[in-house]
């Protein structure tokens, strides 16, 4: 099947509907992104054209998640790299609406999703995941899929979206999938381009230092010793600007408890890095679960 674009929600609607039509015993899947699509990108792609009869992939930069000084107007985008990259990944459709389609009136609706929003991201950036839960809820509607795509890379984003799917009633299977990573290590990212060649470099830390945690957490860490440990070694770098390194229980986003040996929690971990390198912010994380953390 050939790539369609479509820019309009009832264009968008009406293909879906007729493929339900057509084919009422198949499933759509749905990979929102904001474009500027990658190898991590084309990882979800893959996936829910192996899993579904339709894959729909949408590219849009949603102006709602972006607080006033972050880099909105500086997104990457590139219209012909995503429909390439799309197309060859076996997406059956790209949805690309303008701001105005999406926002034809200012929005005076919104869905917030109290407690997991309230550390990591959600504390350094008020008012993102709002503009996420908001953007993906209405992609949801717009899409009505049977399963969404979501790498884990942004461990705390599928957390959220699975709990507002849950507590919502939205009928979309939620399927997190692994971080995909350059060779070197570093997690694929579509800000990854505003990385100076130094910056670059000095960036893989983050990824060598979660490769380290699973041995430390056998050493018999606490919470407290994990995230001083994590902190020393990134500060090893000196371009690193940290804005969190936190461990936390998944998908809960709690704290383990004060003075507990990481090695004995009965709830999975996440290891979760927020920082600068210059002007721009890198996330990436670990999930590890009991029997691999107790390995």
């Amino acid at each position: 099947m050939t790539l369609s674009i479509i820019r309009h929600i009832p264009e968008l609607r009406e293909r879906i509907a007729e493929f339900r039509r057509s084919r009422p015993d198949s499933s759509v899947g749905f990979v929102p992104t904001m474009g500027y699509l990658h190898q991590g990108h084309a990882s979800l792609i893959r996936r829910s054209a192996e899993e579904n009869g339709l894959t729909v992939v949408s590219a849009f930069v949603n102006p709602t998640q972006f607080g006033p000084n972050e880099d909105f107007d500086k997104y990457p985008r590139d219209e012909a790299r995503d429909k390439s990259l799309a197309s060859e990944a076996g997406a059956h459709i790209l949805f690309m609406p303008e701001v105005s389609e999406m926002y034809p009136d200012p929005i005076r609706t919104t869905v917030a999703v109290t407690g997991l929003t309230d550390r990591l991201c959600g504390a350094s950036r008020p008012g993102h995941f709002e503009g996420v839960a908001t953007v993906v809820t209405k992609l949801f509607n717009i899409v009505t899929p049977d399963r969404a795509y979501f790498g884990l890379k942004d461990a705390q984003q599928v957390a959220v979206i699975a709990r507002f799917t849950r507590d919502l009633n939205i009928p979309v299977d939620i399927v997190p999938c692994p971080t995909v990573r350059e060779a070197d290590g570093l997690a694929l990212s579509s800000r990854n381009v505003y990385l100076s060649p130094e910056e670059r470099r000095q960036a893989l830390i983050l990824s060598r230092t979660l490769g380290q945690v699973p041995d430390w957490i056998e050493e018999g860490m606490t919470e407290a010793e994990l995230s001083v440990r994590l902190r020393g070694k990134i500060r090893s770098q000196p371009l690193a600007d940290i804005d969190y390194a936190d461990v936390l229980t998944y998908p809960e986003l709690e704290f383990p408890r004060a003075g507990m040996r990481l090695r004995n929690s009965d709830r999975p971990l996440l290891i979760a890095l927020a920082v600068r390198f210059g002007n721009t912010r890198l996330i990436d994380n670990v999930l590890l679960f009991p029997q691999e953390v107790r390995a």
